[in-house]
């Protein structure tokens, strides 16, 4: 059994871990940059050690600072949380080399499922459903263009190495696509160091639809039913829930089915979710996440177990602690993420916390790291906190997030609850059939009525200086 574990991460997460850790009876290590010195999960764990500036890049990517943390203070394994080094196969085999457990996937896992064009390649390999694309990465315009007459437009070019909307491009034509290629690949460059793309069919209206799961060295794997996640911006996820109203019993059966066997065919073990696109009736593998997701709390909720233990209990060593006849569906539930940003503009609003106030009640969880005087930084993502509401209907769910929504307070800075509370309110996300372009398409709509109103506006304040001037003229 571990004794001590050192958390390779900050925020929400790394306090989900460090409470995880201590209901174990472990000990956890913050690993923190200069900017985090004031963390919630900093305080909160046994021992924290400074491993660098305020960049990402100097400290929580740093590899080299973050396993001298773990060596200095005798940690026997280290949790990657989700982001940052949670699939980075290097970092796995560094650890492994110091006698240091990764709580994860093995590293083969983690570079066969990592990489996208090889993810997909070895999803097929296993009888995964996939969308129809290139067989691996496109080196010239001439290969796309060949691959997309061959599939059909529209079609859409992503990172070989990507995540997170960054590196994708759409096509519709052969001109947009002549366009689009050479930009793909140099923002997958930029953001991945890697430039290779590949090309698959590009769905128009598709759900998101994710199947989280997880395996033990024995050969044990389980699936923990599906997650929405549909509700997206620019490809991140604004809100997730579990089950997915829109699946049929069977439908969601026959693709957890599918997921098992090719999950015990490649032996993986730890947690992992399966990434699929959902349109008329068929599933498309999308990627897979080899690691925890930020969106795993629904899952719990709905099943009443605990990810990050079991995910740690693996890791040690030991059998999966429940079967997949034990995991019964027995809530609805809904997670939003609350970011520190205008809920118009999507600008970060990073800031000083004056006063915070968590919603509570039957049925609401929160995650976060923050406290009335705590200093939003600007050098991260701009989530703060995600609130999870469950019951036995979707309906009751929805209602108890949007009131829960209104009992939170973050004063001080600008965040994402007005547009959450919004989104709760409209037919397409209370019937569930939103697709995951619906978000964008709604936001476009807003701004358009938006600048209506303000040209209507202004005309009618251009028709009141002339009547104005009139009556002025008259009178003279």
């Amino acid at each position: 059994m571990f004794k001590k574990i050192l958390i390779a991460n900050r925020g929400e997460i790394a306090l989900r871990v460090i409470r995880a850790c201590r209901e174990m009876g472990i000990k956890t290590v913050a690993v923190h940059s200069t900017a985090d010195s004031d963390a919630m999960y900093v305080k909160m764990a046994d021992e924290s050690v400074c491993i660098g500036p305020a960049s990402s890049a100097e400290s929580y990517l740093k590899m080299s600072a973050i396993i001298s943390a773990a060596v200095v203070t005798n940690a026997d394994a280290v949790h990657p949380g989700y982001g940052f080094l949670s699939e980075n196969a290097e970092f796995a085999e560094m650890l492994d080399a110091h006698g240091i457990e990764f709580i994860g996937p093995t590293p083969e896992h983690i570079r066969r499922m990592g990489d996208k064009v090889e993810a997909k390649r070895t999803a097929v390999e296993l009888g995964i459903p996939v969308v129809p694309g290139s067989k691996g990465a496109l080196d010239t315009i001439s290969d796309a263009l060949k691959t997309a007459k061959e599939i059909g437009y529209p079609v859409i070019v992503k990172a070989a190495s990507g995540g997170g909307g960054r590196g994708m491009k759409i096509a519709f034509n052969e001109d947009e696509l002549k366009a689009q290629f050479p930009i793909a690949r140099s923002e997958a460059k930029v953001a991945f160091g890697d430039d290779r793309v590949y090309m698959e069919k590009y769905l128009v209206n598709p759900k998101h639809i994710e199947i989280q799961l997880i395996g033990d060295k024995y050969g044990n794997v389980v699936t923990l039913g599906e997650r929405d996640c549909s509700m997206q911006r620019k490809n991140q996820k604004i809100i997730e829930e579990a089950p997915a109203s829109i699946l049929t019993k069977k439908q969601s059966d026959d693709i957890q089915a599918i997921v098992r066997n090719a999950m015990s065919k490649l032996k993986y073990r730890g947690a992992g979710t399966i990434e699929f696109l959902f349109e008329n009736g068929q599933f498309y593998f999308m990627e897979m996440n080899t690691r925890l997701q930020v969106e795993h709390p629904v899952t719990e909720q709905v099943f009443g177990v605990d990810l990050v233990r079991e995910q740690i209990s693996v890791a040690e060593g030991n059998k999966l602690s429940f079967k997949q006849e034990d995991l019964v569906p027995r809530f609805h539930a809904i997670e939003c993420r609350i970011n520190a940003e205008d809920p118009e503009t999507f600008v970060p609003f990073p800031g000083t916390v004056k006063y915070y106030h968590a919603p509570g009640g039957l049925g609401v969880r929160v995650d976060s790291g923050l406290y009335t005087g705590y200093k939003i930084p600007s050098c991260y993502d701009s989530m703060i906190a995600k609130v999870i509401t469950f019951a036995p209907t979707r309906k009751e769910a929805i209602t108890r997030m949007y009131y829960a929504l209104s009992e939170l307070i973050v004063d001080g800075v600008k965040t994402s609850i007005p547009l959450q509370q919004t989104l709760l309110k409209q037919p397409a996300f209370l019937d569930g059939t939103y697709p995951i372009h619906w978000l964008e398409d709604f936001i476009k709509e807003k701004n358009a009525e938006k600048l209506k109103m303000m040209q209507e506006e202004e005309e009618k304040k251009e028709k009141s200086t002339e009547k104005s001037l009139l009556r002025r003229k008259k009178a003279k």
